[in-house]
């Protein structure tokens, strides 16, 4: 079975809202997908993805019924935190987690796509780059820019990776690049609408660590 279609994300209702029970149940099997990437390297994103799943697992534990959805907990501390928010707190958070999930979505999507390196066909830096740059880089300030460079030069070997998303199994890459696609479905919707949210709530922070 794939790793990805083990955990996959539920379908989003007509109003584009994320349940919170649902969406946490779903993106906690998230930081093994970085382990697949083989280097230690990537500890460093998985670290924080797993930080930020805690942070809003605290917060939703203290009233699952007033944090229903994902709005529900930003709305509720834009008005509990006042001028604190959105520097704070689960929405806080839940702002750097989605940039760690875009990640994963521009990656798999890349290699979806079939986006290779003409001349290292076999090599996933070419999508890892395209990920981190359009995800994270620019929240990066030059130090941490640094220790992401090395992560990219780091990225397994294609073959390794499918394989190892494939939990192991000798999988025939298209078949393995198809499941990438069915996970992609609802997992890039979620996204989506996590992104749109906050633009819609004015809750994004523009700077770099």
């Amino acid at each position: 079975m794939s790793l990805l279609l083990d955990n996959r994300f539920f379908e989003l209702p007509a109003d584009n809202s994320v349940n919170t029970k649902l969406f946490l149940e779903a993106v906690s099997h998230l930081p093994s997908f970085f382990d697949c990437l083989g280097s230690n390297v990537f500890a460093l994103i998985k670290s924080d993805v797993n930080g930020n799943i805690s942070k809003i697992k605290e917060v939703y534990a203290k009233d699952p019924q007033r944090y229903v959805t994902l709005q529900h907990i930003l709305e509720a501390e834009r008005e509990d935190l006042a001028a604190e928010w959105p520097k704070a707190g689960a929405t806080l958070a839940l702002m750097w987690l989605k940039r760690g999930l875009r990640f994963i979505q521009i990656l798999l999507q890349s290699l979806a796509d079939g986006e290779r390196d003409p001349n290292q066909p076999n090599h996933i830096r070419v999508n890892v780059t395209k990920a981190y740059e359009r995800a994270l880089k620019r929240y990066h300030g030059w130090l941490v820019q640094k220790i992401f460079k090395t992560m990219l030069y780091a990225a397994p070997y294609r073959s390794n990776f499918l394989k190892a998303l494939s939990k192991g199994e000798d999988v025939k890459e298209e078949v393995c690049l198809e499941n990438v696609r069915h996970f992609l479905v609802n997992y890039a919707a979620t996204v989506d609408a996590i992104y749109e949210m906050y633009a819609r709530l004015n809750a994004e922070l523009d700077y770099t660590v």
